[in-house]
């Protein structure tokens, strides 16, 4: 008796919790105990580098960066390999964006956007002068874009599409975009070079004389035409494909010059399935086919500034890989420096205007990206190291896997398996990207890898119909009235999950983004039997409102993926497939997450689908950030969705 009353008494169970952020709007979502984000913290740490531009004499660069303890990415300035970068720009909102003044860099030019709202608006910041500050260069009632800069005179082209909130009743019937010629360093003096119908208008690389700059008008994933603009008489010339031309839809883009000007290097889908490299010769409108032997879509190029040497990334089944060509002969050569680079994601690669030293960034599952370059002597040079509180040498990589669809479709995905000292079938998360023309690719797996290491969970990330990568005609697989087809595809996934011996097809749950959270919305609605809850991140709930309501400047873009709601035939259809008018078949549990600045799909899309999914009686948990827009960029907000999300799946499919 004396020993029982001498033994310690048990330690009390903490019942702190974590209090979410001034900035955010929480409904039905229980709280979050301090014990769950102290188990797993660690995880939302991880810090890469992007690439965003060489300094056009020195040899350093820029690149974008989140600091340790700091909310946003910010520019920073690296003129060392593998040393602290000096921190350029700061401030509530991240800056990705930013470029050298072209002569010799005494400056730089950033973009920055307020609270996700997208209006992004260019500054220029004068380097090496102490306590210098950020110059507003913009109508802070437009929405604007660095295009491209002359190197001679050092003045800046960038674009201009107005807003909503501009606009007699928030809304405009029509667009345009305007090209403008400014010198940084007097911006009141700039000239208006054309003002262009429609949003999907941007400036490329001037002619080497700078008397021409390309122009590429996006019109969707599978139509895209190359224009000439004269810089002196604003005049703009269709130049591929030639206008009146009766060729089948295709995409074109330019992505550099020949040293004479004669020529443009292009990409295109006119010959097949892929995007090609390709060579357009100016005067006779002759295109030379030139990747025609890589069966995959060219997702980059860059050119060394004499023109000798082109870089070119392709996308191989989700993992962009570099492939180097003579631009003398158009042919591609060995590139025996290949064989050092580390395994991974390749991605924006880029020349140094003066030295022809290539930069370029890579991703695995090892890590987030950073940056190399390789060396005119062929060497290989890491610029960057990403850091994190968690071990990431051991994490598995992602596999290709593929399934039949209903109607024989093959469809593929990427799988990442979690370790093998978690036995038995395992409970899987299906992440559907956004776009819908986007892809799920190889590379690091952020957060999401916790779901894999720590919870046991496999992880898909399908690429269903209308996803890139693939071919244009699986592009347009998903448009207008085929849209469900590809919500088919997660049902046929659904089945090959069943077929799977570790892989658990009654503890499932569905997410993505944007339009993968519509196909979440929709997997929802049409599979509620077959998964355990969703996960609804800025998704449409409904075709028609989301077309109504969604800026201006992208609705007719939108309209010919998803079809015109102005037609009656197509505004039923979209009516009848919407997930807010399924909402009743939703009866599993569901988590919305939204930005209130999101002007791609307004806060209203997922406003309307909380309150009716609570009408039938669905749990429904509702995260909304009144600092973010189409996804949460800050860290902190981040943090708050990524433990209410394991909070989420501990109360659905790890039940």
């Amino acid at each position: 008796m004396a020993a029982c009353a001498s033994s310690p008494a048990p330690a009390p169970v903490s019942t702190a919790v974590i209090a979410p952020n001034a900035n955010l709007v929480i409904q039905g979502i229980p709280p979050v105990p301090q014990s769950l984000a102290d188990a797993i913290g660690r995880y939302n740490d991880f810090r890469g580098h992007a690439f965003a531009d060489w300094h056009p004499t020195q040899r350093e660069m820029l690149v974008s960066h989140r600091k340790a303890g700091a909310n946003t990415a910010q520019i920073f300035r690296v003129t060392t390999p593998l040393t602290d970068g000096e921190q350029l720009t700061d401030g509530i909102d991240p800056v990705v964006r930013a470029s050298y003044e072209p002569r010799n860099g005494r400056y730089i030019v950033f973009e920055r956007a307020t609270g996700g709202n997208e209006v992004a608006q260019l500054y220029r910041l004068p380097l090496n002068q102490a306590g210098a500050q950020p110059v507003l260069l913009t109508n802070p009632d437009e929405r604007h874009s660095i295009n491209t800069w002359l190197r001679r005179s050092g003045r800046l082209v960038y674009s201009s599409v107005p807003i909503d909130r501009t606009a007699q009743g928030g809304t405009r019937t029509k667009i345009t975009t305007t090209l403008w010629l400014m010198d940084p360093e007097k911006p009141e003096a700039r000239r208006k070079l054309a003002e262009l119908d429609g949003g999907g208008w941007f400036a490329g690389r001037p002619s080497p004389d700078e008397r021409l700059v390309s122009l590429t008008r996006y019109l969707s994933a599978n139509e895209s035409q190359i224009w000439m603009l004269d810089l002196d008489s604003g005049v703009a010339k269709q130049v591929a494909p030639t206008a009146g031309s009766q060729e089948a839809k295709a995409t074109y883009a330019p992505t550099g010059w020949t040293p004479d000007g004669r020529s443009l290097w292009i990409a295109s889908d006119r010959a097949g399935e892929f995007r090609e490299l390709m060579k357009l010769d100016l005067a006779s409108g002759r295109i030379d086919r030139v990747s025609g032997h890589i069966p995959w879509d060219v997702s980059g190029v860059t050119l060394t500034e004499d023109g000798a040497r082109l870089a070119a990334q392709f996308n191989v089944d989700g993992r962009d890989e570099l492939h180097f060509f003579d631009a003398a002969t158009a042919k591609e050569v060995p590139a025996t420096a290949l064989s050092k680079l580390p395994d991974g994601n390749v991605g924006a690669a880029s020349y140094h205007h003066g030295r022809g030293e290539l930069a370029f960034s890579i991703s695995n599952a090892q890590g987030p990206s950073q940056i190399y370059s390789l060396g005119t002597d062929g060497k290989v040079q890491q610029w960057t190291r990403a850091t994190g509180a968690v071990d990431t040498a051991g994490f598995g990589e992602q596999k290709s896997v593929r399934w039949k669809s209903f109607d024989g479709t093959t469809i593929s995905g990427l799988l990442t398996a979690p370790p093998k000292k978690f036995s038995g079938k395992r409970p899987v998360l299906i992440s559907i990207h956004g776009g819908p023309e986007s892809q799920a690719s190889f590379g690091f797996l952020g957060r999401n890898a916790y779901y894999v290491q720590e919870l046991g969970m496999a992880l898909i990330q399908p690429n269903v119909r209308g996803s890139s990568g693939y071919g244009k005609s699986f592009l347009a697989m998903d448009n207008g009235f085929k849209r469900e087809d590809s919500v088919k595809d997660i049902g046929a996934l659904l089945d090959w999950i069943a077929t799977q011996p570790d892989l658990d097809a009654s503890r499932v749950l569905v997410t993505g983004g944007s339009y993968g959270g519509y196909m979440t919305l929709a997997v929802s609605t049409n599979y509620a039997d077959r998964i355990a809850g969703s996960i609804d991140v800025v998704g449409i709930s409904h075709f028609v409102t989301f077309l109504n309501n969604t800026e201006s400047y992208r609705r007719d873009l939108r309209r010919v993926e998803y079809g015109d709601e102005r037609d009656p035939a197509m505004k039923a259809h979209l009516e009848k497939i919407s997930p807010l008018t399924n909402a009743a078949k939703i009866k599993k549990p569901l988590f919305v997450i939204q930005g209130k600045n999101d002007p791609r799909v307004p806060y209203t899309e997922a406003e309307q689908i909380v309150a009716t999914v609570r009408q039938g009686g669905t749990p429904v948990w509702y995260l909304r950030a009144e600092n973010e827009g189409h996804g949460f960029q800050k860290k902190d907000n981040q943090d708050f969705q990524f433990y209410a999300t394991v909070l989420f799946m501990q109360q659905t499919v790890l039940k």
